[in-house]
């Protein structure tokens, strides 16, 4: 007797993730989620450029961002609260100092530029049909705490979300035809306007996604990852505290799941031997002993190295140079 509906991902047919390809996530916490996985997997991810991002025209205006060549500018930006602020990016790229706030941004847009080119798959992750548009005419893809009346919050219909959709996969094909576009619908609820709200927002950006993958199917995909939650785990002990997150249990379920459904045996297991190696690199020594403290290093520094010398594109990977520079030097 089986109490649960599991859904199988290995009848998806999802396009085959190999460990050295690029991968490029855009949207909701999930992209945070899963792109953090990747990089523990040691695979070359680049994660959400401007920050999280939720609704799907301040994705549509990610990716014509990313497709074109224009900077962020100096006239981009606003000021409030003592920061240099910019509408499309997360207030982590926000600093007191103008000139450093534009190049962290600009050199963020740079690396998902670069991405966008070269990745074999961008997931796409859909947060919430709902969108702010500020003094009721752009849509902004952070508040970043200005006063509330300046916002007029609306949910986007379903014309809206498709024909953004539908250009999404329109621009990343025009810029790099060997990409595959993995729409995925986000698992995190917004309960603000109580569950009815978020079941309609959620619904619509469903729909929206099958409906932009039909016409699309050699190049457009979908990752259940709101349907393993919702219809698979399905109980509040796979909700953080706040019963609207998954729990790190509920994540690690979903990562198994995607490496079922993307990765093939063999770089299954190049990934999984990665991740072994970043819980190493992620341990600190407990001794203060500065000699002890050195060995440990160089003991992860070598780690890294040999398995650097068994998949090169690792040596690659900017989140691991200081790691490779410890070893050379």
């Amino acid at each position: 007797m089986q109490f649960r509906t599991i859904i199988d991902v290995s009848k998806s047919l999802m396009p085959p993730l190999k460990h050295d390809d690029s991968v490029l996530l855009l949207g909701s916490c999930f992209s945070d989620n899963m792109g953090g996985k990747l990089r523990n997997a040691m695979i070359d991810a680049t994660i959400n450029p401007f920050g999280t991002t939720y609704n799907p025209l301040s994705l549509l205006k990610s990716i014509e961002f990313l497709s074109g060549n224009r900077d962020v500018e100096s006239c981009d930006l606003f000021q409030a609260n003592g920061m240099w602020n910019h509408f499309m990016f997360h207030s982590r790229f926000s600093c007191p100092d103008k000139p450093a706030a534009l190049q962290e941004m600009n050199a963020s847009v740079e690396r998902g530029r670069k991405q966008l080119r070269r990745c074999s798959h961008l997931f796409v992750t859909l947060g919430t049909s709902f969108v702010y548009k500020f003094d009721g005419n752009d849509v902004v893809n952070n508040c970043h705490k200005l006063p509330s009346g300046r916002f007029t919050r609306t949910l986007c219909s379903m014309g809206e979300i498709e024909e953004a959709l539908g250009k999404i996969a329109t621009l990343v094909h025009g810029v790099n035809q060997s990409a595959h576009v993995i729409f995925t619908v986000s698992p995190i609820r917004h309960l603000a306007d109580g569950l009815a709200m978020n079941h309609l927002s959620k619904s619509l950006l469903t729909v929206a996604a099958h409906n932009t993958i039909a016409s699309r199917s050699e190049y457009c995909h979908y990752f259940p990852a709101y349907e393993i939650l919702n219809d698979d785990l399905r109980d509040y002990r796979f909700y953080a505290a706040d019963m609207a997150h998954p729990s790190e249990v509920a994540i690690d379920y979903v990562w198994e799941q995607f490496k079922t459904a993307f990765f093939e045996p063999a770089e299954r297991d190049k990934a999984e031997q990665c991740e072994r190696l970043s819980k190493m690199l992620a341990h600190r020594p407990l001794s203060r002993d500065p000699e002890t403290v050195e060995q440990f290093r160089q003991k992860q520094a070598k780690a890294l190295a040999d398995m650097a010398a068994r998949f090169p594109h690792i040596a690659k990977l900017d989140y691991l140079t200081s790691y490779i520079t410890r070893q050379e030097s």
